[in-house]
């Protein structure tokens, strides 16, 4: 009953989005059973010959990512008409690197369905990372004459996204002015046993010093990855009462398994203490993605945030390094953005 549930909100979500059909749906429990196993496999990984023998007959499988395009694939074989397993396709291929393939599933997608707007901007918002700006321009202009009030909201989403590409990595704590800031700092996977890695020590110490100049602002520490019995929230504010931050002044959010959760969960806090600003602290080599993602969270979500402003964890070994941004780095950014904006990357399972 629960994944007839499940399926069914799928359908309705693609059904107003204009990217479904009207066929009937059958080897429905074995389309469950193959997606199932494509999330399972997302989040945790498995036995791989487990899957070869139990889904995928004749294939080879590489590693995790590869064992969910299989899963949808295979899905998508039992009903080719259900756009919401080609789009789990697609982001299965993006994990993978496999960007062209990626394009060209969206591509099939929108001969299916022209109207689909989700397609689009998908298929806008990774060619723009790539630098084709003429793909890019053709598919907006075309979606602009189809759904022009949409179309125009994600042309500001990527203008911004391109304008974030283009920050300052701020390294030394720093008095904060701006009224109704909160500090937002992002987790960091903990080692086993619950221990804290390098880059989440340097985030901390980062807060600690930005907290002791900034007494009056409130913390989000955000991280939810369950590691030894402890999550990197619970740690997080475990490790700045210790230093000596007062623990009222810190909110723990420790629902959150990656960037786009962070965003989600810390926003949720910051709409409850009106904050109109944050000062954002991660690592250097996650700060332009975090910056995205917590931009169009914000925006998704109805908050308006005048200042993102940064404190980062430095993690490069130069300069010259932190400011030459690498096309797969780009590709993530827009990956996690989009996924922000509302694209969900398996629509109606994981967002």
């Amino acid at each position: 009953m629960k994944n007839f549930k499940l399926l069914s909100g799928i359908l309705v979500l693609l059904a107003l989005t204009g990217c479904t059909s009207t066929k009937t749906y059958e080897n429905q429990e074995k389309i469950n059973q193959l997606t199932q196993n494509g999330m399972v496999f997302y989040w945790h990984g498995g036995d791989l010959k487990k899957a070869e023998k139990e889904f995928f007959k004749g294939i080879t499988l590489k590693g995790k990512y590869d064992v969910v395009e299989n899963s949808f694939k295979e899905a998508s074989h039992l009903d080719p008409n259900r756009l919401d397993l080609r789009f789990g396709i697609a982001s299965s291929q993006i994990l993978q690197n496999k960007t062209e393939e990626a394009l060209a599933t969206y591509k099939d997608i929108l001969k299916i369905y022209p109207s689909c707007f989700e397609a689009s901007m998908l298929l806008a918002g990774y060619n723009k990372a790539l630098g084709n700006e003429d793909e890019f321009n053709s598919i907006i202009t075309n979606s602009m004459k189809i759904h022009p009030e949409k179309t125009a909201n994600f042309i500001e989403r990527f203008n911004r996204t391109e304008d974030t590409l283009n920050i300052k990595f701020e390294t030394k704590a720093y008095k904060v002015t701006d009224p109704n800031t909160a500090i937002v700092t992002l987790g960091y996977a903990l080692g086993k046993g619950g221990v804290m890695e390098k880059p989440l020590l340097g985030r901390l110490e980062q807060t600690l010093a930005i907290a002791k100049l900034n007494p009056e602002l409130p913390i989000i520490v955000t991280g939810g990855v369950p590691q030894g019995g402890v999550t990197e929230g619970f740690v997080m504010k475990n490790w700045l009462v210790e230093k000596g931050i007062a623990p009222e002044r810190i909110y723990i959010e420790d629902q959150a398994k990656d960037t786009v959760g962070n965003a989600l969960y810390s926003t949720k806090i910051l709409k409850t203490l009106n904050a109109e600003n944050v000062v954002l602290i991660s690592s250097a080599t996650h700060m332009r993605r975090a910056t995205a993602v917590l931009k169009e969270m914000s925006e998704t979500e109805g908050l308006k945030l005048n200042k993102i402003n940064n404190l980062v964890y430095f993690d490069y070994n130069s300069l010259e390094e932190a400011y030459n941004i690498p096309q797969k780095e780009k590709l993530v950014i827009y990956r996690d953005m989009m996924r922000a904006s509302g694209m969900w990357a398996y629509p109606g399972i994981q967002m």
